[in-house]
Formats: C-alpha cells, sequence, structure tokens
C-alpha cells in the first residue's frame, strides 16, 4: 500500500467512525441503522463492511473512538510539569470541560452501560487506553503525598471514578436537575460555578487532614 493509499484509508475509516459515534449516540445501538450511517458518511454500506465485520463491531469500534478522543488529548495536559495540586486541578478541568463539549462520549456511555457493558468486554483496546490516566493519577497523588500534601493510600482507580462520576452528572443529568430545580443549569455563569466546585471538592478530598488540637 502506498502513502496516499495509506491516508485515503485512515481518513476513509474516521469519517465513518465521526459519523458512527453521532448516530449511535443520538439512537443507541438498538436504534442506529448502518444504512443511516453510511448515507452520512462520504463513502459507503460496501466501504464501512470492508473496515468493520458487522453493526456490533462497528459500535465497538466507536466506543474505542471515543475513549481514544479524550485520552489523546489528556495526555497532552503535560501533569508531570506541574505542582501535584496544580497537576490535579488541571486534570479535574480537563475532565469537566471536555465532557460538557463532548455529550456524544457521555451518550455513547450511557448507552453501553444499558447493555451492562456486554459490546465494551469484547474489545481488545479499551482496557488498555484507559490506563494512561490511572497512570497520571498515580503519580500525581504520590507526588503530592511525599510533599506533605495529600494524604497517603490513595487509591487512582477510585479517584478516576469520582472525577468521572461528577464531571460526567454535569451532562447526564442536567436536563432533569434543570426542570426539577427550574434552573438553567447550561449557562456559563452556572457551568463555572460547577466546574469549580467540582474541582474543590477533589482537592479537599485529598488533602492531608490536620489533627484537632484538644
Amino acid at each position: 500500500m502506498d502513502v496516499r493509499a495509506g491516508k485515503d484509508a485512515t481518513a476513509t475509516r474516521s469519517n465513518i467512525l465521526s459519523v458512527a459515534i453521532r448516530h449511535f449516540a443520538e439512537k443507541g445501538f438498538d436504534g442506529a441503522r448502518v444504512d443511516e450511517i453510511a448515507a452520512d458518511t462520504a463513502t459507503s454500506k460496501r466501504m464501512i463492511y470492508y473496515y468493520f465485520q458487522d453493526k456490533e463491531d462497528l459500535f465497538i469500534a466507536a466506543l474505542e473512538q471515543a475513549y481514544q478522543d479524550i485520552r489523546s488529548v489528556e495526555a497532552g495536559l503535560r501533569l508531570d510539569d506541574l505542582e501535584p495540586e496544580a497537576a490535579l486541578a488541571e486534570l479535574v478541568g480537563f475532565t469537566f470541560d471536555y465532557q460538557n463539549a463532548h455529550p456524544e462520549f457521555i451518550r455513547l456511555v450511557m448507552i453501553e452501560n444499558t447493555h451492562r457493558g456486554r459490546h465494551m468486554a469484547k474489545s481488545k483496546a479499551i482496557g488498555a487506553l484507559n490506563v494512561s490516566v490511572v497512570s497520571a493519577l498515580e503519580r500525581i497523588c504520590a507526588r503530592g503525598s511525599a510533599m506533605g500534601l495529600f494524604r497517603s493510600g490513595i487509591d487512582a482507580v477510585d479517584l478516576h471514578w469520582a472525577i468521572s462520576a461528577m464531571c460526567f452528572f454535569n451532562v447526564s443529568n442536567r436536563a432533569t436537575f434543570s426542570l426539577i430545580f427550574d434552573r438553567d443549569l447550561t449557562t456559563p455563569a452556572a457551568l463555572a460555578a460547577r466546574r469549580a466546585q467540582v474541582i474543590d471538592m477533589v482537592l479537599a478530598s485529598l488533602k492531608v487532614r490536620p489533627s484537632c488540637e484538644r
């Protein structure tokens, strides 16, 4: 395969996945149709089946791409160059901003959870894709603990869970919360306040607690 053919193949596959992510996020795994996905791509249904075995294979690839996208941007944060507290704040803020800007990622994850992760369980890539963020948190926590800023024994996976949960909920439950409490949670001011609150809560949960004076 020559260089141009390789670039064309990469571009075609990328285009298919971009459209597939949108369709699966909007309609779910069961509701999305390969015919409709093909109609919105720059290629054909035949070419979709050239790159992907079936709809499930395409959905798994869409999930993998969604995780690859967030992890790729995250890798450019240069967290190891920042002081522990600043690094953690940077990572939490990034997670909040990315998920807020990419609701399709949230919807894909929600859809896969309704399927109890059965598609993701067949992926050979997703587990490895998410090692980087846990490793980054482990390094931040280790440096913070060594400097006496963070308590020791922090589980990086649990911390990742907590960060993800607070940022995820901001998108997944925003519509219902806005209606229940009659408050627009989508305004720039509301998002900025919630972002700051999430960062403060995560940092507070890690900091060394001073001993009570008798």
